[in-house]
């Protein structure tokens, strides 16, 4: 059997490493990029570089966009020149994007009103899993739909968790960030209390990581900020962004995600220091 043709739109830091996943499995690949450089090395693999998202979702079989945030998403999928316009019947539209649950079903309605199936699916993992086909995709949707969508999201990944109904990988993935978000915060302060308290720094870390306390991402972080790494895995102002969206997501179930609101005013802060675009490990950097 041919293999669906695939539309990829956003070739960011996780989109590009997704894309290229899909390109070098000879799927039939229309790419967009609102930065039209980024589709280069896409386009030198014979993918074809189009003109708009609903030129790009033209005559394609599965829709996929990685972006930033709702106003990314809604932009991308929606009005004239969006995604869904340009969507044929049936086709299945993947966001993979960190969204509010609320956006994420609205996609998904704007879908469905036109005959598309839509999926939300974030994915958890940085540059590096992108680029090795290592993501986990938490998604939410129709079961049916996925399972046609499983061959070509295993291209892209080490596991697809099926999360529940539309809206439920949005609010998995929102989960996911915030605990994320609190334990790099809560790094950041300890650091700050080993040199206020004047332990020496390196043992203090060695021991405090060794430990209980040595979460996955509280020694990666420490990783790449004990070795100056200049790469961007994550940006800082995403953490903070997707804070934001849980702490919003769980006041409009009546609940108060304290720890992750204390996270978000470091993460503000550091924003605030002009540490947005740096890697989610600048946020262990000292702040005045």
């Amino acid at each position: 059997m041919s293999k669906p043709r695939i539309a990829f739109i956003g070739l960011g830091t996780m989109g590009a490493g997704m894309a290229n996943r899909l390109a070098d499995a000879s799927y039939p690949l229309a790419v967009y990029n609102r930065n039209p450089e980024r589709t280069r090395g896409l386009a030198a693999k014979g993918a074809r570089v189009a003109a708009s998202p609903r030129d790009a979702a033209a005559d394609s079989d599965v829709i996929i966009a990685m972006l930033s945030d709702d106003v990314a998403a809604r932009g991308v999928w929606l009005g004239e020149s969006g995604a869904l316009a340009g969507a044929k019947k049936s086709a299945i539209a993947i966001d993979c994007s960190t969204l509010t649950i609320a956006c994420a079903r609205e996609l998904a309605e704007s879908a469905a009103a036109r005959g598309v199936r839509f999926l939300d699916a974030p994915v958890t993992g940085t540059k590096p899993n992108a680029e090795k086909g290592e993501l986990l995709f938490l998604v939410g949707g129709d079961e049916e739909v996925l399972a046609e969508a499983r061959p070509v999201l295993a291209v892209m990944s080490r596991d697809v968790a099926y999360m529940g109904p539309g809206g439920s990988g949005a609010a998995m993935k929102l989960i996911n960030n915030f605990v994320c978000g609190v334990h790099a915060a809560a790094l950041a302060e300890a650091l700050d209390m080993m040199s206020a308290s004047g332990l020496h720094t390196d043992e203090a870390v060695k021991l405090l990581l060794g430990g209980a306390s040595g979460s996955p991402i509280a020694k990666t972080l420490q990783t790449r900020h004990a070795g100056n790494d200049p790469t961007v895995y994550f940006q800082l102002g995403l953490m903070a962004k997707d804070l934001s969206y849980a702490v919003k997501e769980a006041r409009a179930h009546g609940l108060n995600l304290a720890t992750a609101a204390a996270a978000l005013e470091r993460f503000e802060r550091a924003r605030a220091a002009g540490l947005g675009a740096s890697d989610l490990s600048a946020i262990l950097k000292p702040l005045a």
